[in-house]
């Protein structure tokens, strides 16, 4: 479960990666899911930015949850 935890974490990463690499760039963005939802419109960075920390938030949650 841990790992699949820690997958997940690093898809939701990715994604925000993906966002703020096109918002900076133009570039990926077929890739990113925040730039196809319309109900984001013209806070993707933010999305973007709240993305990357929610995916880290989530990678490092198993680790901290161990010994409970």
């Amino acid at each position: 479960m841990k790992k699949f935890i820690e997958t997940v974490g690093l898809i939701i990463f990715l994604q925000g990666l993906g966002g703020l690499v096109y918002e900076w760039t133009g570039w990926l963005r077929p890739w990113t899911l925040a730039r196809h939802i319309d109900f984001f419109g013209d806070r993707a960075l933010f999305v973007s930015i709240v993305l990357v920390v929610t995916g880290i938030a989530v990678m490092v949650a198993p680790d901290t949850l161990k010994g409970k």
